[in-house]
């Protein structure tokens, strides 16, 4: 069982997003990605989140908003839980060079044109609804199966 965050950092109509190209054998190799990753014991969900940006990124969150939980079942044989923000508030300068992958600003209309995970095409149209969410996505190794969310 992985526990990880994911935040869209947001700014003027764009969304920071990774395109993770430069780490060999990355899980995400040539996918674009929200900003996250796995939690350290004793953190929340928030102090995971503002951690892995500033890593990530450089940035520090003021007040990142959690939208919904995600689970990843057998995604390439472990089953994810994740906690998924955005944030609108931040300071710092970014990062020019990240050992993941590339940082871009994308204008919020074309980030459904992205390669991105079958997942993320699903869920990310949640977020910009404003509706909490709780969904799981059942996967076979790399492959998505299937999907169900409850909405509160």
């Amino acid at each position: 069982m992985i526990l990880a965050t994911l935040c869209y950092v947001k700014k003027d109509g764009h969304t920071l997003m990774i395109h993770r190209n430069k780490r060999p054998n990355d899980i995400h190799e040539g996918k674009w990605n929200g900003l996250g990753g796995k939690f350290e014991k004793g953190e929340s969900p928030e102090e995971c989140v503002i951690r892995e940006v500033w890593e990530e990124s450089g940035l520090t969150l003021r007040t990142p908003r959690l939208h919904g939980t995600l689970t990843f079942a057998n995604f390439k044989g472990n089953h994810w839980y994740v906690f998924v923000f955005t944030a609108h508030e931040f300071e710092g300068k970014l990062l020019q060079d990240v050992p993941e992958g590339s940082l871009e600003w994308v204008p919020d209309e074309k980030i459904l044109d992205l390669p991105l995970w079958d997942s993320d095409q699903v869920f990310l149209p949640w977020i910009e609804q404003g509706r909490f969410f709780s969904a799981k996505f059942n996967y076979d190794g790399e492959r998505f199966i299937n999907h169900a969310v409850a909405f509160y």
